[in-house]
């Protein structure tokens, strides 16, 4: 009758691919396909941000494979140490703690801790690399927080590539060239952890021992890889010698080798390489703990070989705690192990490559994208070295390109030009013009950019969050610029999917911050950060804003009529903002209509001039008494600037209306109920000033994109990613100008 160990090493060799067995694979291959099932249903909901990837607090590289054991991932974790250290980077390690018992997160600096607590591995690298700190603990974004608080800017982490509630700034998968992956079966029927196409997540995927296999073996795994990653991504490894830690053996001396590694062939061969004899071997489960019982049958199984010396693993010594070296029969040998990948200045490239943070800010609507191209435009400040781009979910994103910022996403141009929510009719005409092909290619689009981006921000709306979330994978930061308790506020199904799928949430106003309620807050309006630094002066200019959207062509005439009317009543200066969204030819053509002539950048009829200006919004009100607008962002800006706004009464602007109050007044969109209520504020000194001093306070102050880069700043630590990619590139840390 067979016994355990029997047992236990027909199933390793079924596992492995070694020799099938129909008994396990019989009994254990359904529990496989369950296994499979659940990773397929985990995948599903993390790439769609309904189990979120956390962002830690500083970059990551994380080290991982796709079976159990043997792997060399701790050499590795080793080596990528010491090679940020060499780039004056600052070094940390964060490992689960396998066999360990820590509750809390347990810091090991210089080998110091206790096996029982820490388990072998973190104590065998921490002994490793002097001064560098490694976390012990079950949560790993807690032991990143702690190595943070000790002045840490990298962390490697070990075995963290199947950990997908945790978002990584790089993945480096080991693949195990001796056995790189089983019999091809998902535990417990194989070793896999993940199938091979999980291969498609990692940004590096490295062969490791690749000097142990054949060269058909090798190039048969090569091509197995490259099915799922780009050959610029595959790289090659060795296990290399680096001396010895105690006795080092004569060449050509006998060995009785024993450990218990994951894969205690690859410490044989090793040894061969060294030029060492194997006499005989005993294998143990990995990261076993040897007892005085083991040494007496280590002793008992070299005495029938010609061995001279025992031979163990660094690991194996780690795992020794109470045991002296003298208890052995022979002297005891452990030889010490680096990690050498072949084409090293290819690898670290690749690697300072993936590190470069990448920011992407998305938005839904013109002014939305206006002020995110503001945000945009202090990210790039604060973080010179980034990638940023921008997501905007309607139209061209002209003030992204205005702004000299990236547009990514596939356009989405529709008659409504997104603002359907106010008419089923346009809706329908959206969708006739192909709205759901463009919102599948937004999708496609940021599946694209997903694995490789930072945190997003959002700027506009809820279903602007959705739309990010379900394709990104990732919980946004979201401003929360389209509602406010002034305007009904957010419906509560809205409240509930902010609080539950937004990292931070900034608001318009404190009392929509309150509404919300979780993680918003509000530290300045978005929509005042549009005005950026500008000193707007009061005079007596008459501000026209015909608005961006299709109606600007007969919304201009009700505003030439509006001037024509107040002209010559103490009122001659005329500013007409253009949106650079406007068709121009057929906008001058309304203008024409009405016998005025367009010359250079001014209008003209019969002796009076409107001056044409293409200019922001706060450059543009500049001067100026009053406001005849047709727009949406810019009439609540010249309200915040104390600018009293005179509008026509529909849908849309009773809307606004609600959160102007009474800095606005709504006409019934005649010129001459414009020009009259217009000339009635002028004439009046107390409504004109208590409609400055309501705009004012409805529209609250700037700050909010400050505080967003602050945030990712100093709570996300996107100051690391800068750091670090700035090391590894070997850039100065702050770029001159």
């Amino acid at each position: 009758m067979l016994n355990f160990t029997e047992i236990s090493e027909r199933y390793m060799n079924h596992a492995k691919g070694k020799k099938y067995s129909p008994f396990f694979g019989a009994l254990l291959t359904p529990f496989s396909w369950v296994m499979g099932i659940f990773m397929s249903v985990s995948d599903f909901l993390h790439s769609h941000g309904l189990l979120f990837n956390e962002e830690p607090s500083l970059p990551v590289i994380s080290v991982g494979n796709l079976t159990y054991g043997g792997t060399n991932k701790t050499p590795f974790t080793i080596m990528l140490a010491e090679y940020a250290r060499s780039k004056g980077i600052k070094a940390g390690i964060v490992t689960r703690g396998y066999k360990g018992k820590a509750k809390d997160v347990t810091i090991i600096i210089n080998g110091h801790g206790e096996r029982d607590i820490t388990g072998d591995e973190a104590l065998m690298i921490s002994g490793k690399l002097p001064d560098v700190p490694v976390a012990v603990s079950k949560k790993r974004t807690e032991g990143i927080n702690a190595l943070r608080e000790l002045g840490i800017e990298l962390v490697i982490a070990d075995d963290a590539f199947q950990h997908k509630a945790m978002s990584r700034d790089c993945d480096i998968v080991l693949v195990d060239a001796l056995c790189p992956f089983g019999n091809g079966s998902l535990i417990p029927s194989g070793i896999m952890r993940e199938k091979v196409s999980a291969l498609k997540r990692a940004d590096i995927t490295v062969i490791t021992k690749s000097s142990m296999a054949d060269s058909k073996s090798l190039r048969e795994i090569y091509e197995t890889v490259r099915k799922f990653t780009s050959p610029e991504n595959i790289f090659m490894s060795d296990i290399v010698s680096d001396g010895w830690i105690m006795n080092e053996p004569p060449e050509g001396s006998g060995v009785f080798a024993f450990s218990a590694t994951g894969s205690p062939e690859t410490f044989t061969r090793s040894l061969e390489e060294r030029g060492c004899k194997v006499e005989g071997s005993a294998a143990f489960r990995d990261h076993h703990r040897y007892t005085h019982k083991d040494v007496e049958m280590i002793n008992g199984l070299a005495a029938g070989t010609e061995a001279q010396y025992m031979a163990c693993t660094e690991k194996d010594l780690a795992n020794m705690s109470g045991i002296s070296p003298d208890e052995f029969s022979l002297p005891l040998a452990v030889p010490k192990v680096k990690v050498k990948i072949k084409d090293f200045r290819r690898f670290s490239a690749k690697l300072a490559q993936i590190m470069k943070p990448e920011i992407v800010i998305a938005s839904n609507g013109y002014g939305e994208d206006a002020i995110a191209s503001v945000l945009a435009v202090k990210m790039k400040a604060a973080y010179p070295y980034a990638d940023i781009s921008a997501f905007p979910l309607v139209g061209k994103g002209e003030s992204y390109r205005r702004a000299g910022v990236e547009v990514m996403s596939a356009k989405s141009v529709t008659p409504s030009a997104g603002v359907f929510k106010y008419s089923l009719r346009e809706l329908w005409g959206d969708l006739r013009a192909g709205l759901l092909h463009q919102v599948g290619e937004q999708l496609n689009d940021w599946r694209k950019i997903s694995r490789r981006i930072l945190t997003p921000v959002c700027v506009g709306d809820v279903y602007l969050l959705l739309n990010t979330l379900w394709g990104s994978g990732k919980r946004p930061m979201f401003a929360a610029t389209a509602k406010t308790v002034y305007i009904s506020g957010h419906w509560r199904t809205e409240r509930a999917l902010i609080r539950a799928f937004t990292l931070r949430t900034w608001t318009r106003d404190e009392p929509t911050a309150m509404q919300i309620g979780g993680n918003a807050s509000y530290s300045g309006s978005p929509i005042m950060d549009l005005l950026g630094d500008v000193k707007v002066r009061r005079g007596n200019v008459i501000l026209l804003l015909p608005g961006s959207r299709k109606s600007a062509g007969r919304d201009v005439k009700i505003l030439l009529g509006a001037v024509e009317i107040m002209n010559g009543k103490g009122h001659e200066a005329f500013r007409m903002v253009l949106a650079p969204t406007l068709d121009y030819e057929s906008f001058f053509g309304s203008c024409s209509e009405e016998g005025w002539t367009h010359s250079g950048d001014t209008l003209v009829k019969n002796g009076i001039k409107i001056s044409l200006t293409s200019d922001e919004i706060a450059e543009a009100s500049d001067g100026a008494g009053i406001l005849l607008g047709m727009g949406g962002t810019a009439n609540q800006l010249c309200a915040g600037l104390g600018i009293p706004v005179i509008a026509p009464d529909n849908k849309g602007k009773r809307v606004q209306k609600k959160l102007l109050g009474d800095s606005e007044i709504l006409t019934s969109g005649t010129s001459r109920a414009m020009a009259e209520c217009a000339l009635r504020v002028l004439e009046d000194k107390s409504l004109y000033e208590f409609m400055s001093m309501t705009g004012r306070k409805r529209m609250g102050n700037a700050g909010a994109c400050d505080d967003i880069v602050r945030y990712t700043s100093e709570v996300l630590g996107w100051k690391f990613r800068e750091r670090v990619y700035a090391g590894l590139k070997g850039l100065p840390l702050q770029p001159s100008a």
